[in-house]
C-alpha cells in the first residue's frame, strides 16, 4: 500500500501532523499501536487537557532550558493563538479561565480526542490501530516507508511521533528511539520527568491533609542553587507531590544520578523571606501561643511539625521561647529542608526528559539531517518543559510544522 505520509504514532503531535498534511490533499496513513489514539492526552491535566497557555512565543521558549532556541520556527509558525484557531476549526471551544492555561471549554480532554478522530475521519486518513511499527524502510539516502506488524507500507515520507517512556501503563515503551537509533540518530540519555518525589523525610507523612499554596522549592546544590519552582505543594506518604513537584522533578532526576540524593530548601510561607516573617508575628496578638500563631502561616499538621524540627514548645507564646530556638523556627519557616532520594520511575512520569538529539534534527522542517524523507515531531525529541500546558503546545507546533512542511512538498 502506498501513500505520500506514514505518521508512526496517534498522539497529539501524530494526530495534527496528519490533519494538517491531510488538508492539503495529502494520502497519510497514520499507525497506532493501541485500539485508540491520544491515550496519553486523554490523561493531561488529570483529564482536563490543559492544551497550551497565554505566553507570548518569546516568554513560552523561555521555559524550556538552554536548548529552546530549536523551537523557534515551530512556535513561530504555530502559537497559542494558531493553535486555538485550530481546534475552533475542529468544534472545540476553548478558554483560559485564569487568563494563562487553556482549557477546552468542558475541561474534558475526551471532547478533544474525539474531535480530532472525527477530522480524521473527515479528512479520510487511514488510521491503523493495533499496528506497531518494526522497522524504517529506507536506503542509503532517503526513507521509503515503514515495517508493521500488518505488513509493509510505502511512502516517500515518515514522522516519528511516538512520544517518549513516560505513562508506560498508556502503552508508552520508547518505540520511536529504536527506530531513530535504527538509521543513524543518537538519543540523550532519558530521564521520567513530571512525577512525585520522595524524600528521606519522615514527617512528610503527618502533613498530607492539606495543599500549601505557592511554595517556593530550591535545589540546593552548588551548581544548581538558580534553578527554582513555584506552585502548590501536597505531601505524601512518602514524599512530595503537586504542580511545583512537577516542575522541578525533571530538573532532579539527572541529579540523583550523579548525587544519590538531591537536598531541597521549601518556603512554605508564601515567599516570605525571614525578615517578613518577623514582620507578620510582630503583628500578631503576642498572647497566641507558638502554635497557634503559626497556624495564622501554615495548616495545623504542618504547624506542628514546625514546632517539632526546631524544639520550639507548641504551647506557650513566641515571645517566651529560648531565643536559639525562635531564630531556628523563623529560618526554618523562611527553608525547610527536604532530602530527595528516589521518586516513581517512567510508571508515573508525565513526560520524558531527554530523547533524539536535536542536533540532527533541522528545526525549520523537524526533518532529520540523517535521512531525508524521516521527520520527528514531539516528545522524541530532547526537548521537555514545565507544566502548565508546555509540552502539549510544543507537541502540537512540531507536529504542525512536519505536516505544513510536507503539505509543501510535490
Amino acid at each position: 500500500m502506498s501513500f505520500d505520509l506514514i505518521v508512526v504514532g496517534a498522539g497529539p503531535a501524530g494526530c495534527i501532523a496528519a490533519i494538517t498534511a491531510a488538508r492539503a490533499g495529502k494520502r497519510v496513513l497514520l499507525i497506532e499501536k493501541l485500539a485508540h489514539i491520544g491515550a496519553k492526552l486523554k490523561a493531561t491535566g488529570g483529564g482536563r487537557c490543559n492544551l497550551t497557555n497565554t505566553l507570548s512565543p518569546e516568554a513560552f521558549i523561555e521555559r524550556f532550558g538552554k536548548e529552546a532556541r530549536f523551537m523557534r520556527d515551530a512556535l513561530g509558525a504555530f502559537d497559542h493563538h494558531a493553535l486555538r484557531s485550530f481546534f475552533d476549526s475542529i468544534g472545540v471551544a476553548t478558554h483560559a479561565p485564569d487568563g494563562y492555561r487553556v482549557f477546552p471549554i468542558d475541561h474534558k480532554a475526551t471532547t478533544v480526542v474525539a474531535a480530532l478522530e472525527q477530522e480524521l475521519e473527515r479528512l479520510h486518513v487511514t488510521l491503523m490501530r493495533c499496528s506497531r511499527v518494526t522497522a524504517l524502510l529506507h536506503d542509503a539516502h532517503r526513507i521509503h516507508g515503514v515495517r508493521a506488524t500488518t505488513g509493509d507500507f510505502e511512502a516517500p515520507s515518515v514522522i516519528i511521533a511516538t512520544g517518549g517512556l513516560g505513562y508506560a501503563q498508556l502503552g508508552a515503551e520508547g518505540d520511536g528511539y529504536a527506530l531513530a537509533q535504527s538509521v543513524g540518530h543518537s538519543l540523550s540519555h532519558l530521564y521520567p520527568a513530571m512525577m512525585p518525589l520522595h524524600v528521606s523525610e519522615s514527617w512528610v507523612a503527618h502533613c498530607r491533609a492539606d495543599t500549601i499554596p505557592t511554595v517556593t522549592i530550591r535545589i540546593n546544590l552548588p551548581k544548581a542553587k538558580k534553578i527554582t519552582t513555584r506552585g502548590d505543594l501536597i505531601f505524601t506518604k512518602k514524599g512530595i507531590r503537586g504542580p511545583v513537584v512537577l516542575d522541578v522533578a525533571r530538573e532532579i532526576t539527572p541529579l540523583l544520578e550523579t548525587h544519590g540524593e538531591v537536598p531541597l530548601l521549601l518556603n512554605l510561607t508564601g515567599g516570605r523571606n525571614e525578615e517578613q516573617i518577623r514582620a507578620h508575628i510582630k503583628a500578631q496578638n503576642p498572647r497566641l501561643s507558638t502554635l497557634e500563631l503559626l497556624r495564622t502561616l501554615l495548616p495545623q499538621s504542618l504547624s506542628e511539625v514546625m514546632c517539632g524540627l526546631s524544639g520550639a514548645e507548641p504551647n506557650i507564646s513566641f515571645g517566651k521561647q529560648n531565643g536559639a530556638l525562635r531564630e531556628a523556627l523563623i529560618g526554618l519557616l523562611a527553608w525547610t529542608p527536604l532530602h530527595v532520594n528516589g521518586h516513581e520511575g517512567f510508571e508515573q512520569a508525565m513526560i520524558t526528559r531527554g530523547g533524539v538529539s536535536l542536533r540532527e534534527i533541522n528545526p525549520a522542517t523537524m526533518q532529520s539531517k540523517k535521512l531525508r524523507g524521516l521527520y520527528f515531531c514531539g516528545e522524541v525529541m530532547d526537548l521537555d518543559g514545565p507544566c502548565g500546558g508546555y509540552n502539549l503546545q510544543w507537541s502540537f507546533a512540531s507536529g504542525a510544522l512536519a505536516g505544513q512542511t510536507l503539505s509543501k512538498a510535490r
